[in-house]
């Protein structure tokens, strides 16, 4: 398969290659196809899919917190985390 290469479509990869720290197009292109099947599910082995589970949990719960929603929607091709800190007192 050849796909033709504009510039729009060149700084897409270039910012696809930074963004996955990977090396290779390709290898960009994989994590990414990957992530969106992950992410829509209904695709043959990635089942429902995190955005239709999110969509479940917030209404079978009625509302979810930020770590919650990172659990839900973390992937091996973009890690999603929440991390809270809380400080009293004066600086």
């Amino acid at each position: 398969m050849r796909i033709e290469s504009t510039d729009e479509r060149q700084r897409l990869w270039e910012n696809l290659l930074e963004e996955t720290d990977e090396n290779a197009k390709s290898k960009a292109l994989d994590d990414a196809a990957r992530y969106y099947c992950r992410m829509r599910g209904d695709v043959a082995g990635y089942g429902n899919g995190k955005i239709e589970e999110l969509l479940r949990a917030a209404d079978d719960r009625g509302s979810l917190t930020a770590s919650e929603i990172a659990e839900i929607l973390d992937a091996r091709e973009l890690r999603v985390q929440y991390n809270t800190a809380i400080d009293l007192g004066e600086d």
